[in-house]
């Protein structure tokens, strides 16, 4: 009974030694390279919305980067109000995490918000939008190059128009990147003086908005030859108003995103082509430049990713 005892003891003791131990916030250890045991730094993360195929792909790129790396995650989303985002990362800074990426709702209030986080010693990074706020220090902005994105929008447009006739732009002014898509088409298209922009009106990203905004441009511009729509809710709001306007084949739509449904019209002919993001390899590049700040290394402060066009005779 004795050995009996002895053994159960030693079995016991065998197992306490090889279990993990939390770290002080509740976390359990997380194994890194080398052997060494160290507690995994927590990131807080602020999107813009879930609800959009391009943001569930740059979580998914931050999802898989961060396992690979040993970072811990929570995210939650704005959902296009700067006020639920604001109190998010409040909570962040309650909670202590140790880093903090925003993809701002306002790109001039989030600056309160940054510098609180500064304040408190919490590194913040941007991604796909960036702050323009006066107010607190953001490590890093990753995003795509959108002015050349812009740019690429606008060859489309006077590619499919045959460098003539009027457009409109839908737009969401709020918003940093899509400022600069804007700028950038604005520039590019100057290029093509038979080409003018007829009116730029915001339809805040969002499909069900670019619905009415389209509608009433068709009502008020009767020869519009061209939409530009900063992403593709919008260009899939203004190609259900042009449908029901009976002006399908009559109105070119450029979009920006180039997600699944919207290439799926594309090849459809319904949508002439869109702008191309790499929205994984943001999400990646981002926890990579969490990674290099913690690890002693200076991220640059302006990280870009490529952009590319999708048309109908894209493989």
């Amino acid at each position: 009974m004795q050995r009996i005892r002895i053994a159960l003891l030693a079995v016991l003791l065998l197992a306490l030694s090889c279990d993990s131990k939390p770290d002080a916030s509740g976390n359990a250890a997380s194994s890194r390279p080398g052997g060494a045991q160290t507690s995994a730094k927590r990131i807080g993360v602020s999107l813009l919305t879930v609800q959009h195929a391009f943001y569930q792909d740059l979580r998914a790129g931050m999802e898989d980067e961060a396992k690979s790396l040993g970072y811990a995650l929570r995210i939650t989303s704005g959902e296009f109000d700067a006020a639920r985002q604001a109190n998010q990362i409040d909570e962040f800074l309650v909670q202590k995490l140790d880093a903090i990426v925003v993809c701002p709702c306002d790109s001039r209030s989030v600056g309160a918000s940054i510098r609180a986080a500064n304040d408190a010693g919490v590194p913040v990074f941007t991604a796909d939008i960036a702050s323009t706020s006066p107010l607190g220090k953001v490590v890093s902005h990753i995003a795509s190059d959108n002015v050349a994105g812009g740019r690429k929008a606008a060859d489309l447009m006077a590619q499919a128009l045959g460098g003539k006739g009027k457009v409109a732009i839908l737009s969401h002014p709020e918003v940093a990147s899509v400022s600069a898509r804007v700028d950038g088409f604005r520039r590019q298209i100057a290029a093509t003086p038979g080409i003018t922009i007829a009116a730029e009106l915001s339809a805040d990203g969002k499909r069900d908005k670019a619905v009415r905004v389209m509608e009433d441009l068709l009502q008020s511009h009767s020869d519009l030859a061209g939409v530009f729509a900063i992403n593709d809710d919008c260009a899939l709001g203004a190609l259900a108003a042009i449908e029901s306007a009976g002006k399908l084949g009559q109105v070119t739509i450029v979009g920006y995103d180039a997600t699944p449904e919207a290439r799926a019209k594309i090849k459809q002919g319904a949508i002439y082509g869109d702008v191309i993001q790499n929205p994984r390899e943001i999400g990646r590049l981002t926890i990579q430049a969490i990674h290099d700040h913690f690890s002693g290394r200076t991220p640059a402060a302006v990280i870009p990713v490529d952009v590319g066009v999708f048309t109908k005779d894209t493989p």
